[in-house]
């Protein structure tokens, strides 16, 4: 499948094109997964070359932008906990490992570029693993985090919109509804990730420089919002950061 950037002028255009897609994540997640894919490829590839590049891919799941990353002429190796994940859709993506992000399998400046969407929930100590992303990279190259805001429509996953009045609550109601227990575990597997948190840890890491700091799904002009607080958890939606390392 050819690479196709996207617009980098497509403002709202873009946006109502990926709220739409949400709709078909049940129906068509193959489709829904690669057309988000796809989009946050052509984010990072204003920043970086591809051709040639090294990605890691971390909490890549079953690998959609892997093989985004490898339709636009980067070798990927891709990093989940989980193997069931790995697996999902009956996939499994070549250069696919079990391990955490927490303890990423790589030496330090091992890649150009290393990209994580929709993990950083998932884990405790957002800033620390933050770290250990940023730790793989080389000097000079990138580091892109992109994930969901508790407080935003989808913070809660599966238990969303109930996650708004709680997790735990939010996770009862569900267990109740569905005779199961939610994937996603509140204070075990998601975590209240706030845009303040990845403000926070931008801070720590005065030596990164920032190329892109945004709503992920927003038109760009959307940045202002994250001068707002209170205001900015509840309509980003999905932070997306984009820092370069030092040479």
């Amino acid at each position: 499948m050819p690479f196709v950037r996207f617009s980098r002028d497509a403002g709202l255009a873009r946006s109502v094109r990926l709220f739409r897609s949400f709709l078909t994540e049940q129906t068509d997640p193959d489709g829904f997964y690669s057309l988000i894919a796809d989009d946050a490829v052509a984010l990072v590839a204003e920043h970086v070359d591809l051709a040639g590049a090294t990605v890691a891919d971390f909490g890549g799941g079953p690998g959609f932008y892997s093989q985004a990353f490898r339709d636009a002429g980067a070798t990927t190796v891709l990093i989940d906990a989980d193997i069931d994940e790995i697996r999902l859709h009956g996939r499994r993506t070549p250069g696919s490992v079990v391990g955490v992000a927490e303890r990423a399998p790589l030496a330090d400046g091992a890649v150009d570029l290393a990209f994580s969407s929709n993990l950083l929930e998932h884990v405790s100590d957002l800033g620390a693993v933050s770290d250990e992303i940023a730790r793989v990279v080389r000097p000079g190259g990138v580091v892109v985090l992109s994930y969901t805001i508790w407080l935003g429509p989808w913070g809660g996953h599966e238990t969303s919109p109930w996650h708004l009045l709680g997790g735990h609550r939010a996770a009862r109601r569900y267990e109740r509804k569905n005779g199961k227990p939610p994937k996603n575990v509140f204070g075990t597997s998601m975590f209240a990730a706030s845009v303040k948190d990845g403000l926070a840890w931008l801070r720590s890491r005065p030596d990164l420089e920032v190329l892109d700091l945004r709503p992920r799904y927003l038109p760009r002009w959307s940045a202002f919002l994250l001068r707002v607080p209170f205001l900015r958890e509840l309509v980003t939606w999905n932070l997306w950061i984009v820092v370069r390392k030092p040479v």
